[in-house]
């Protein structure tokens, strides 16, 4: 007979870059130094008192916040072990893949005979092909796209082929087939990890992103995460992006956001559809609107909203839940660092759960984790699945 697992079901939530503070190997990046919500939290007092409570501020020193003397979570911070800092890199990680390379970067833009093959292929020629930040990319290019035509290809510090288009110039559909048609040709040394449809609306000086972006992502090895939970028929719903990044595997339940609100508000829904298993979210505001934009004060309120919504959220819980709240990668805003990438940055892990509020003077301190797979392997640690290649539970400790 199997056991009941210790809790039926946990709510995982990534909030995508929000790091805390340098790796060891930072240098490897040209990251020293860099540590997102330190420097947000250095930047003015934050109003985040739900995170504070559940043990933020014990995980490493943040200016303006004090640590708790009884943090009502286990807390702890982990490091990245595979090469690299992007979304799909953290994200398989957790789900108990390492990476022996990290996926190829463009700085340069892509490669002449990509580009050639490209435009072949979807009968368009192309502009752009360079690093840059989505919105200020339409603002170079958007009216040059909407008089030819020409699709705009750029790229960032991460492994992606982003397609820019306008909704009333290429119907979203035809976006979609370039994208497929440029997963299918971006193989071998040239694997990104996501291509990334980033259909627009609007007009010149207010051309603006629509909720139809869609990801491709390549396909994770196998076993993963997923497939050990789909082995024993344990549900899993995906909220956000969670879908895209793992290409749809095993994630057929899942749902699309359009702000960290409406994640929210998602994951406050799946409470009463989703009594049970894995229910993964992906809250991608902190990344997309703030930190790759390098807007500290946006980032700020961000987390306040979040904490709001948390302090809302956590009354809904019952003791049989486990809500697991982490990130993926850094994406430090702060001005002194010219660069607009995400950075190689341990992240936060809080593990709660309301059966453990009574007893909250226990300090559940889970240390510095070597790989964000202890994510994942606690994941299936609780549920008695197969066990993934890498990481190690803290099951026992939360």
């Amino acid at each position: 007979m199997s056991r009941q697992p210790p809790f039926p079901r946990i709510l995982w939530i990534v909030l995508d870059s929000v790091g805390i503070g340098a790796l060891p190997d930072a240098a490897d990046y040209d990251d020293v130094g860099r540590n997102t919500l330190g420097h947000i939290a250095e930047s003015r007092p934050l109003h985040i008192p739900t995170l504070v409570n559940l043990g933020l501020a014990n995980i490493a020193p943040l200016k303006n916040l004090a640590p708790t003397k009884t943090p009502q979570a286990a807390y702890g911070k982990s490091a990245t072990h595979s090469p690299g800092k992007d979304t799909t890199t953290g994200h398989w990680e957790m789900a108990g893949i390492w990476l022996d390379q990290a996926f190829p970067t463009y700085p340069h833009g892509f490669p002449p005979e990509i580009i050639a093959q490209f435009e072949k292929e979807v009968g368009r020629k192309t502009i752009g092909n360079k690093p840059a930040s989505g919105t200020e990319i339409l603002k170079e290019l958007g009216a040059e796209h909407l008089r030819t035509g020409h699709p705009i290809v750029y790229t960032s510090g991460d492994s992606v082929f982003q397609i820019a288009t306008h909704e009333d110039i290429v119907p979203i559909a035809e976006l979609y087939k370039m994208c497929e048609i440029a997963r299918k040709l971006l193989d071998g040394p040239h694997k990104v990890g996501r291509v990334i449809a980033r259909p627009f609306t609007g007009t010149p000086g207010n051309f603006t992103r629509t909720p139809r972006r869609h990801d491709y992502a390549v396909e994770p090895p196998v076993p993963m995460l997923m497939d050990v939970l789909a082995e024993k028929n344990i549900p899993i719903h995906g909220i956000g992006k969670i879908h895209d990044i793992y290409n749809g595997r095993h994630l057929e339940d899942y749902a699309t956001t359009i702000s960290n609100s409406d994640g929210m508000q998602k994951l406050t829904q799946s409470l009463s559809t989703h009594p049970q298993g894995l229910i993964f979210a992906n809250l991608v505001d902190f990344d997309m609107l703030y930190g790759h934009r390098k807007d500290v004060e946006g980032f700020a309120k961000s987390l306040e909203e979040f904490d709001q919504s948390l302090t809302k959220f956590l009354p809904l819980l019952t003791p049989q839940d486990l809500l697991i709240i982490t990130a993926d990668h850094g994406c430090d805003p702060d001005p002194r660092w010219p660069t607009t990438d995400h950075s190689r940055e341990y992240v936060p892990v809080l593990a709660f759960t309301p059966r453990n509020v009574a007893v909250s003077a226990i300090d559940r301190n889970l240390g510095t984790r070597t790989t964000l797979a202890d994510l994942g392997q606690t994941v299936a640690d609780n549920f008695a699945t197969s066990p993934l290649l890498h990481g190690q539970s803290f099951l026992a400790l939360v």
